[in-house]
């Protein structure tokens, strides 16, 4: 049985928000997650855009742990050994844009006709799954001209993932890359140093 990697805390019909279950684990950027639903047998995916980790308290900021007042040292991964209560006090949370949904055996890359409800599982998508959604290349121009996220990396990041899931699948890396080239050259046609900028940060 798959591994929840948290729980959706805040959602809209564009994006959704998780609170991850344990303490800087999360997606990394550019990652696809899948939330379940309210509706059996429809989840929604999207893709991890924003990672962060901060006070569980509204407004509330992580305070300086490297340092102690005797004049004792701690670095990074001292810091949660010597205060294990770190993870009461911290979260670790992650935002994704949504790029579709899944409904019985058939993908869809359009917005799902919901979000995902306030609390229901997220989990991390398996190199199957990754392969098997990325096959089409609709949701490219969602992430393209969605200007609230830091689309062109965020694409370039997705990109390089759903390449390397192919190391052992009957399309190779290479030939993904250059199909994926082939769409973004198609939907950027007429902006030429966005279109290489992109290209460039997939190369293998």
């Amino acid at each position: 049985m798959q591994l929840r990697v948290g729980e959706v805390i805040e959602s809209t019909t564009v994006e959704f928000t998780t609170g991850a279950y344990e303490l800087l684990e999360a997606p990394t950027f550019g990652a696809l997650i899948r939330a379940q639903t309210c509706t059996e047998g429809m989840s929604v995916y999207g893709l991890v855009y924003d990672i962060r980790t901060g006070s569980k308290e509204p407004g509330g900021r992580a305070l300086v742990r490297g340092r102690t007042y005797a004049g004792r040292e701690l670095y990074d991964e001292e810091i949660y050994r010597e205060y294990p209560d770190l993870a009461e006090v911290l979260q670790t949370e992650f935002s994704a844009i949504t790029i579709g949904f899944v409904e019985g055996d058939r993908i869809y890359q359009y917005l799902p006709p919901h979000p995902p409800p306030v609390h229901y599982s997220v989990y991390p998508c398996e190199q199957t799954e990754v392969i098997r959604f990325s096959e089409t290349m609709d949701f490219f121009r969602t992430v393209l001209f969605s200007y609230q996220i830091p689309s062109d990396e965020l694409l370039a990041a997705t990109i390089r993932i759903a390449a390397r899931a192919r190391l052992r699948s009957p399309e190779n890396e290479r030939e993904f890359l250059v199909r994926a080239g082939r769409e973004i050259a198609s939907l950027l046609k007429d902006d030429y140093d966005r279109l290489t900028s992109i290209l460039r940060r997939i190369r293998p």
